[in-house]
């Protein structure tokens, strides 16, 4: 069984019951909301939604395609999708990390040792944008990141910007993060996410 298959809030949420046919007959469709870890054969979906999401404001990707297949070969359990119908509409992705604060080398290694979630990449499509979804995702993965009984923290980098959001989000700034891409500099920040023994207890973790 999978992390996420044991967690009550992670579970396939089903909004519809089945359409019925002429008959009274009943064909299958998919449920309209399902969160699950991301595989590799997701790929391709989450790149173009990340593609869209980027490029336009900041000119480069967070990750590009064979990093995105790279840490959901290494590490799925620490990615998250939302689906709907089928059709992938937002996704984070992360990896462990094993430092106080996030370098460079960051940005493309996975350090299975590590007790800090580094949240690569938060996106939502761009049909289903302004609609709360980035905030609920986030909301989830966290819930998710606390039955992780190796995980103490999540840690990720914004745009000033995004600042706002992320703080929302009960995340607090670190300071300016040593990470820069071309001339982009960016905010550290995390969240903790240790110590919740009891919703451990009580939530099939």
């Amino acid at each position: 069984m999978s992390a996420l298959s044991a967690l009550p809030f992670l579970k396939p949420v089903h909004l519809r019951s089945p359409r019925s046919l002429p008959g009274g007959q009943r064909r299958h469709t998919l449920p309209a909301s399902e969160f699950r870890c991301l595989s590799p054969e997701d790929a391709v979906s989450v790149f173009e939604i990340e593609r869209e999401a980027f490029i336009s404001v900041s000119g480069d990707c967070p990750l590009h395609l064979d990093e995105i297949r790279h840490f959901l070969n290494l590490c799925p359990e620490l990615s998250l999708g939302w689906f709907e119908e089928g059709r992938l509409v937002a996704f984070i992705i992360g990896s462990l990390w094993d430092q106080e604060r996030l370098s460079q080398a960051a940005l493309t290694l996975h350090k299975p040792r590590g007790t800090a979630v580094h949240i690569h990449v938060l996106a939502v499509h761009r049909t289903f944008r302004q609609q709360g979804k980035g905030s609920i995702l986030m909301w989830r993965y966290l819930q998710y990141l606390r039955c992780l009984p190796f995980a103490r923290r999540a840690l990720l980098m914004c745009e000033d910007f995004l600042v706002p959001f992320y703080q929302k989000c009960g995340f607090e700034a670190l300071g300016p993060c040593e990470v820069t891409v071309g001339e982009l500099a960016f905010i550290e920040m995390q969240h903790p996410v240790q110590g919740h023994a009891f919703m451990r207890r009580n939530s099939g973790c």
